[in-house]
């Protein structure tokens, strides 16, 4: 696995590649307080027969975290990405996204729609429908990036891994919750608090008008304990017209992390159908 950093659109992104020879391409998208490392449990079941890419979003990871907010936008988010495979030659892919990263997935793929072979999420939504939920979530989100400006990473982390979208992962073993502990304490301040008062759900566009439009391949993937997500799915699921909708057992809303045997499995046999 090579790690690379490269300046796209005045910012130093990071990313990592699997396999760069293979012909058909996989890029993965982690969510919030994620980084590449999300998807190391994972890839190893792709890296034989794809080019596999993760990229560090901007502000977290090792991406650049600029103070300017405008920079973590959703548009400008999609750009990079965009700008991003146009110089490495990469004309087309299947998108695969995991929450946060789920939501920068849709945006890409409405915006540049030639570019994916089809979209896989994890745990994601197309936004929120209506201006009051977006104003709503808008206020909680920036009063959250205050939160972790003031208090730092590691009181947020705290209070980020206590949530109840995380409960299931309570019972994961010790290592496995060391290593995501881990990964979210290696993030930033700026980082953090300006995705959520960038690209935060309140702050992006709503995409749920717009899913009809994508005639591709679309498989939905969420845990059965992870009852807010798993009806978003079922929504999203009736809009798109090219969809297959999969609900994981026991898990909550990371699946790649509580199963990911079986969240690689469901990929690579949707894959092999397509």
């Amino acid at each position: 696995m090579a790690s690379v950093m490269t300046s796209i659109r005045g910012l130093n992104v990071h990313y990592q590649i699997i396999n760069p020879q293979a012909e058909k391409t996989l890029v993965f998208l982690h969510g919030f307080t994620g980084s590449t490392k999300t998807w190391d449990s994972v890839i190893q079941s792709f890296q034989d027969t794809y080019r596999i890419i993760t990229i560090d979003l901007i502000g977290h990871g090792l991406t650049d975290a600029p103070f300017n907010v405008q920079r973590y936008s959703m548009e400008e988010q999609v750009e990079i990405l965009h700008d991003f495979f146009k110089a490495r030659k990469i004309p087309s892919f299947t998108l695969i996204g995991y929450s946060m990263g789920g939501r920068v997935a849709i945006a890409f793929t409405m915006k540049y729609v030639d570019m994916v072979e089809q979209l896989i999420l994890e745990s994601s939504s197309p936004g929120l429908p209506t201006s009051e939920e977006r104003a709503a979530r808008r206020k909680s989100d920036h009063l959250l990036a205050d939160r972790i400006e003031k208090d730092g990473v590691e009181s947020f982390t705290d209070h980020w891994e206590n949530i109840p979208l995380f409960d299931s992962q309570k019972g994961l073993p010790a290592p496995t919750k060391q290593a995501i502990r881990k990964e979210r304490l290696e993030q930033r301040e700026i980082g953090l608090a300006n995705s959520l008062r960038g690209m935060g759900t309140g702050h992006q566009p709503s995409y749920w008008e717009e899913l009809q439009s994508f005639t591709k391949p679309v498989l939905l993937i969420t845990g059965e304990l992870d009852r807010k997500f798993e009806e978003k799915a079922s929504a999203m699921n009736k809009r798109f017209q090219c969809c297959k909708n999969v609900i994981v057992e026991n898990v909550g809303h990371a699946i790649h992390v509580e199963n990911p045997q079986t969240f690689a499995t469901i990929i690579e046999e949707h894959l092999e159908i397509i």
